[in-house]
């Protein structure tokens, strides 16, 4: 009887995540199949049919996925920092954080997508691994914060002073065209993966130390997690020697699809196997050694893998088959036709295409949970939407007129870390996280070939590791000002309430007797 309650409950879980991914995936979709009506871009049978059944497969793939972090990542997330910091094991929780920062890392598809982007000019396993260190270093860093009760907004303007000062010497020895591919490694980090995992270990590890910024402590770990590989990645383009020249993959379908669709699925199943193993070993270790939860748990956990599992191959599976494709030869075409239709579309586009990033869906739950409903699910995406389809204009903006990446950087983190003097903390290191969140791997794979095609077309092939890389970087960027924004509308608001409340007590007259509860 208990087993049947169990897997009812699981099937309406199911329905209720493919209902979401649908919803998610549909305008995506739409605005794709309405621009292949027109005569701006030519997209063949084949290849919107190949689209139609990717967009179905993300459909399931999302939803299987949004399920496995429900009852897997999320949880393997929250068990180890309630446990081990219930434990007092200060000396065994920040090790095993940086252990599970890198593994985890490297586990995250949307990376794996990013390296298999660039490998003309840098080494995928390098790329991969070098990222994963600079997660464990900051997911270190972001931990020993929570311990000890040290102030975000402190660290974030330190660690992007140290980011623009290796700027600045990435300029000076002549590697600055690595400068979009750096922020690019930031954003693509904090994934489906990444994200379930490393919120819900903040959030356990900050409601088990408690005190009255509890809330406010749970959140931060992914804006500081997204730093770590930007530097990293930095650190490791100012080492780089020989050819620098950027070689745009093959990105037509007809050269994916010829390597046998059960190929692609084999491929990508033993990727996204190699990529979990690591994390549910280093789990399955942490629980004989020292977490102990009970079997019941731990059944939930293997079902939570199975469907993450599931899921991620799916989603890859999809996007590398429809979407990466079908993104390219829209920005070529666009970009060849009418430019300025393309930064409408790539407006268009990025409002959506965030709806359909999984990690968002995550976010947004836990925001408002933790919030208490001061910061709704609707608020958070309508911030998130906006934001994206802006950064991403703007993106294509600067692929068209060739400038550097740094004239959008500069002041859009001078504004953001401007706007956290000004706005509750909760809402920065909301903020923060947000934009780790937003790029995605459908940003990764839909967005940067849809930028990359552009910049061929524009620029030629030679200008796209310094112009259309950056677009990840944006994405990352712009929510930092759309939600601190939405705080800071909030801090108004409220004054304005006050102000108007003191005046209707000043004007009742002297002789009004106030009571005060």
């Amino acid at each position: 009887m208990a087993d049947k309650t169990v897997h009812k409950e699981l099937r309406h879980a199911l329905s209720v995540k493919l209902k979401e991914a649908l919803i998610s995936v549909l305008p995506v979709s739409l605005i794709v199949l309405v621009l292949a009506m027109t005569p701006l871009v030519t997209i063949t049978g084949r290849e919107l049919a190949v689209f139609i059944v990717s967009a179905l497969l993300l459909v399931a793939g999302i939803g299987l996925f949004n399920l496995g972090a429900d009852l897997a990542m999320t949880p393997m997330g929250q068990y180890i920092g309630e446990g081990l910091t219930q434990s007092k094991r200060v000396g065994i929780l920040l090790p095993v954080c940086f252990v599970m920062g890198t593994l985890i890392t490297i586990a995250e598809p949307d990376l794996a997508v990013l390296a298999g982007q660039v490998g003309a000019v840098m080494s995928g396993p390098l790329l991969i691994g070098t990222v994963g260190l600079g997660v464990g270093l900051f997911l270190l860093l972001a931990v020993s914060k929570i311990v000890f009760q040290k102030d975000l907004g402190s660290l974030l303007m330190f660690s992007y002073m140290l980011l623009f000062a290796l700027v600045a010497l990435l300029f000076e020895s002549g590697k600055g065209p690595f400068l979009p591919l750096s922020f690019d490694s930031g954003g693509v980090t904090t994934g489906p993966i990444t994200v379930p995992f490393i919120m819900a270990l903040g959030v356990g590890i900050a409601m088990t130390i408690g005190g009255r910024n509890a809330n406010e402590n749970s959140f931060g770990l992914i804006a500081l997690c997204s730093i770590g590989p930007i530097a990293a990645v930095l650190i490791l383009s100012l080492s780089a020697r020989g050819d620098l020249s950027y070689s745009v993959p093959d990105y037509s379908m007809s050269a994916i699809l010829s390597q046998g669709p059960g190929t692609l699925f084999l491929d990508t199943m033993k990727d996204v196997a190699e990529s979990l193993l690591l994390v549910v070993l280093f789990f399955f270790i942490l629980q004989v050694l020292i977490l102990k939860l009970p079997k019941a748990r731990i059944i939930q956990i293997l079902f939570g893998i199975a469907y993450t599992f599931i899921g991620l191959v799916l989603f890859l599976s999809a996007v590398a088959t429809g979407f990466m494709p079908v993104g390219y030869k829209i920005g070529v075409q666009l970009a060849a036709s009418n430019p300025s239709t393309l930064i409408l579309f790539s407006f268009l586009i990025g409002m959506v295409v965030v709806l359909a990033e999984p990690a968002v869906h995550v976010l947004n739950n836990q925001v408002e949970d933790i919030t208490g409903g001061e910061v709704t699910k609707l608020q958070m995406m309508l911030a998130l939407s906006v934001g994206v389809g802006v950064s991403i204009g703007l993106s294509v903006i600067r692929i068209y007129f060739g400038f550097s990446l740094l004239y959008y950087l500069l002041p859009g983190y001078l504004l953001s870390l401007g706007l956290s003097f000004f706005v509750p903390k909760l809402y920065t290191a909301i903020a923060f996280d947000s934009g780790g969140v937003a790029s995605g791997p459908l940003t990764s794979s839909f967005i940067l070939p849809l930028a990359i095609g552009a910049c061929m077309s524009l620029q030629g092939e030679s200008a796209v590791l310094d112009s259309a890389f950056g677009v990840v970087a944006m994405v990352a960027m712009t929510p930092l000002i759309t939600i601190q924004t939405l705080g800071f509308k909030s801090v108004l608001s409220v004054r304005v309430r006050d102000n108007a409340a003191m005046r209707r007590i000043l004007q009742a007259g002297d002789d009004q007797i106030i009571y005060f509860e």
